[in-house]
């Protein structure tokens, strides 16, 4: 990355704190990056072909919004958890089979998407970060909702086209959650907790596509106070 441009986009760098680096062709995180760790508040390097974050990523401090979607990362650094500014951070389409544990210290984060990645696990790590509004983490391979959900603020969650056979009731005692996405998983009617639908806050939940009719879905213990919250919510809109 020599090219007068380039040095010239590393220059205002420093003064704005902000950079994109997308489509680059970049196979590794640039040397160039050092001389911003004091200052940046942003950096966008999607679109290119990094295996490997820097370990001293955390150096990094001001970081507040972090994007490396379409890239061929498969880990974490240890230490991200000490990005404690960190609002947003999207790492969609890599190859991410887990979060570090330090991940539980992002007590900022307010957006994460992890689409298109290889997780298994529901990530328990996110369960305590208070200020965690919207994730996304579709088009994974994961199994099941664990317990221990229900502590978790987002008022959005996304887990379409994984592998989820099995919600903990948990669930329902995510005060803020309305909107739940779980289409094209491997859902029996039985696995849908009815509380979801009589004592939660949910009012859009989405299951097409499991194994079962949407008839049947329809016929469940609470699917009318749950049409009523879902009714009330659109009138509001309107």
């Amino acid at each position: 990355m020599g090219n007068s441009a380039t040095k010239r986009h590393f220059e205002t760098a420093k003064k704005t704190g902000v950079i994109n680096l997308s489509h680059q062709g970049l196979k590794e995180f640039p040397e160039e990056m050092n001389d911003l760790k004091s200052v940046l508040r942003t950096l966008d390097i999607s679109q290119n072909k990094i295996s490997k974050l820097p370990m001293d990523l955390a150096s990094y401090r001001l970081l507040k919004l972090l994007t490396f979607d379409q890239n061929k990362i498969e880990s974490l650094p240890k230490d991200i958890g000490t990005l404690e500014k960190l609002e947003n951070l999207s790492a969609n389409c890599n190859m991410i089979n887990e979060l570090p544990l330090s991940f539980s210290k992002l007590h900022n984060l307010k957006h994460l998407s992890l689409s298109q990645n290889q997780l298994t696990k529901f990530p328990t790590v996110l369960f305590n970060l208070q200020h965690l509004d919207v994730l996304d983490l579709s088009f994974n391979k994961i199994e099941s909702i664990p317990d221990g959900i229900g502590k978790m603020k987002v008022t959005e969650m996304n887990l379409n086209k994984n592998q989820i056979s099995h919600i903990s009731p948990d669930i329902s005692e995510c005060t803020r959650l309305k909107i739940l996405r779980l289409d094209e998983n491997c859902l029996a009617i039985t696995a849908i907790p009815t509380c979801i639908l009589t004592s939660s806050n949910v009012c859009t939940l989405n299951v097409e596509g499991n194994l079962f009719e949407m008839k049947a879905f329809q016929q469940l213990d609470g699917y009318n106070v749950f049409m009523d919250r879902y009714t009330s919510v659109k009138k509001k809109m309107f």
